[in-house]
């Protein structure tokens, strides 16, 4: 099952990823931790990346795109694999389209995680972070054994600015605009499906695998 996962930040799409990927055992890939891997192998195309990130710059659409399909041509993605965070824009994912197109693979379903304001703002206003482990937790859901203090190094915990409410009002804005096109993108292409992300891990995890087997069973 090939995959992309899409939806605002806080709608569980890396939740759901981590948990399919088990079951299913498909790579779950982000954009981020692949873009810092191919610099780190010092891969062709990583220099290029890097380049970019020294100097404070974004790294191109093109480059970001060839760096996902570098990582999708390994074996342990030939039988699927989840996409997580990439692509943001209609643009990126007309590229990615075309390197598709020359490896000869398509996308199952693109699944968008439709999440409310009030529960994104929730999960992650909540979330606090070690300085030193960078272990997350959850003022309500995950808890420290001690207050404000995490409980694999004893390091203390914290909030990113960007998991502050107007920050993360501004977050949820600039995804709105940047992504109304790419939703109706894949709706067009006829992959589009839709999930809660508002549901619990369990309850979106049902949904997902209702879908997956009708895909299995349509191509039985």
């Amino acid at each position: 099952m090939r995959l992309i996962f899409l939806g605002p930040p806080g709608a569980g799409k890396g939740t759901q990823a981590k948990v399919i990927s088990k079951k299913f055992n498909y790579p779950h890939i982000s954009t981020g931790d692949i873009l810092r891997e191919s610099v780190k192998n010092n891969s062709p195309v990583g220099r290029q990346a890097k380049g970019y990130m020294d100097r404070g710059e974004l790294v191109p659409d093109e480059i970001v795109t060839r760096i996902v399909v570098e990582r999708l041509g390994r074996p342990d993605a030939s039988a699927g694999f989840i996409l997580d965070g990439f692509p943001r824009t209609k643009k990126q994912a007309v590229e990615l389209d075309k390197e598709f197109k020359k490896a000869g693979i398509g996308i199952d379903y693109a699944i968008y995680f439709e999440t409310s304001e009030p529960v994104v703002i929730s999960r992650l206003s909540g979330r606090r972070v070690c300085e030193k482990c960078g272990l997350n937790y959850h003022i309500t859901n995950i808890r420290p054994k001690k207050e404000n203090t995490c409980d694999a190094c004893g390091g203390a915990l914290f909030q990113r600015e960007d998991d502050k409410v107007e920050t993360i009002k501004k977050r949820l804005n600039v995804y709105k605009n940047q992504t109304a096109d790419l939703i109706d993108y894949y709706k067009d292409k006829g992959v589009l499906e839709t999930v809660s992300g508002d549901l619990s891990v369990e309850e979106v995890f049902k949904a997902l695998s209702v879908l997956f087997n009708k895909r299995i069973n349509d191509r039985s």
